[in-house]
């Protein structure tokens, strides 16, 4: 009886896998990383440090603009900046009031990515908890999203969610099965410490089940943390050395496989951090000049989307002239103590840095500042922590990071500084993808041919 339950339970493991690939990308993005926490050995990322010695790795990432997760995210699997693949932000613009919703749903990227690239040469893709991928062309997929509380006394629910739109729809409950168990309620939001090891063991699942050519993962308890507690902090400390962790979990996993040999790690992020002191809420100037009224929202002119360390301004009537030059002159009448707060980047900047091609300028904040959205109470108020946001290029601590080790990438190599958009050319690259980016295809991380 027991060699006919093993055969059974061979059998159903081997019906469900997939055919096997030639290559594997396993794309890890940690939010909120930063260079230091695998350069200095102090934040203790003892696997990643040990796998790039055989790897190579970047000492900064130039990011999206604005350095937030969702237009970051979009970037790393296109390889073009917000002004191309249309997820300006992470939420959409709002005037009439924040609703809750954020960019979940793959429709609303305007380009191909990684994961129709691989579709359309038929490799196999999975992703866990990716940014933007609700619906997405991905065989095995749980995507990040969120279902948003309806009535009184309810609370938002990612178990859920991710549940509901999972592809295949059985595969969540499969996960609950066979990898992490029953989830107790909310037990996979970012408020937990489980979240980042629960979200590893399905990843780590999925590969060893399905052996996709191309995995990606997100986590983002860092981040949680460095927005609590800045930059530095009991917590933040803890969360890198849990998503060192989770690495090493999807690092095994690859090993249990048998697929080590053949498989490509790519470890990155999105963003920096930056320790705050000071709000700034451009709304409420825009209320003192009567073309915002946050009682009557309808009546609105003008709008500021607030992005962290960015804030991005939008017309009710694009061709309004007038409004836009009562803006300006607000601004520059504003006490000078405000304007050393942040830049203006006029629309002809804005374009450069491919922001979103709808605003009509933004505001980039500096180092201890950051913006608010509200259209009430005073136009500065006091805050702690940390945020990200900001002008990818206006200073070094908003860099994310970048390691790369496993098949096809050359050992030792170091790139002072790469692009969030180089990113996608190198996974097109080690899967023999045809899929057109704005990025570089750094040949010094590519490892020579054995011939």
């Amino acid at each position: 009886m027991k060699k006919i339950i093993t055969s059974i339970i061979l059998l159903w493991l081997s019906a469900g896998s997939a055919p096997a690939q030639e290559n594997h990308v396993v794309l890890i993005s940690i939010d909120g990383l930063r260079p230091e926490f695998y350069l200095d050995p102090q934040w203790g990322m003892v696997n990643v440090r040990q796998a790039m010695r055989n790897g190579s790795y970047a000492e900064g990432v130039r990011g999206s603009f604005p350095t937030v997760t969702y237009p970051s995210h979009t970037t790393i699997v296109s390889g073009v900046l917000p002004a191309k693949h249309g997820i300006y932000y992470n939420t959409p613009v709002e005037p009439l009031g924040i609703s809750g919703k954020w960019f979940w749903y793959y429709k609303d990227i305007k380009v191909p990515t990684i994961w129709t690239a691989a579709k359309e040469a038929g490799l196999t893709t999975a992703g866990v908890s990716w940014p933007v991928t609700v619906g997405a062309p991905i065989d095995y997929n749980l995507p990040e999203y969120v279902i948003l509380p309806q009535g009184k006394g309810e609370k938002k629910d990612e178990i859920k969610a991710m549940s509901q739109e999972s592809n295949p729809k059985a595969l969540f409950q499969e996960i609950e099965n066979y990898a992490v168990g029953k989830f107790a309620e909310y037990g996979a939001t970012i408020d937990y410490y489980t979240s980042d090891q629960n979200k590893s063991r399905m990843a780590a699942y999925i590969l060893k089940r399905y052996k996709p050519a191309f995995l990606a993962l997100h986590i983002a308890l860092l981040d949680h943390f460095e927005h609590e507690q800045g930059r530095d902090g009991d917590k933040v400390r803890s969360a890198i050395v849990g998503a060192d962790v989770a690495i090493k979990t999807i690092m095994d996993a690859a090993e249990t496989a048998g697929i080590s040999k053949n498989t490509t790690f790519i470890i990155t992020g999105d963003h920096g951090f930056v320790d705050i002191h000071t709000q700034f809420k451009p709304n409420v100037m825009l209320a003192k000049l009567g073309l915002y009224d946050d009682a009557n929202k309808d009546a609105w002119k003008a709008y500021f989307q607030q992005s962290g360390g960015s804030a991005f301004l939008h017309l009710r009537d694009p061709k309004d002239k007038s409004t836009l030059e009562k803006i300006k002159l607000a601004i520059n009448q504003l006490p000078e103590g405000i304007q050393r707060m942040f830049h203006v980047l006029d629309k002809e900047a804005l374009g450069k840095a491919q922001g979103d091609p709808n605003a009509f300028m933004a505001l980039a904040a500096n180092q201890g500042f950051s913006f608010g959205a509200s259209a009430t109470g005073d136009m500065l108020a006091p805050v702690s922590g940390g945020t990200h946001g900001y002008l990818p290029t206006d200073f070094k601590e908003i860099q994310t990071g970048f390691v790369a080790f496993g098949k096809g990438i050359k050992s030792g190599t170091v790139l002072p500084l790469m692009g969030q958009e180089d990113i996608a050319p190198l996974i097109a690259k080690l899967l023999n993808l045809n899929l057109k980016t704005d990025g570089i295809l750094y040949p010094g991380l590519i490892a020579p041919s054995k011939k």
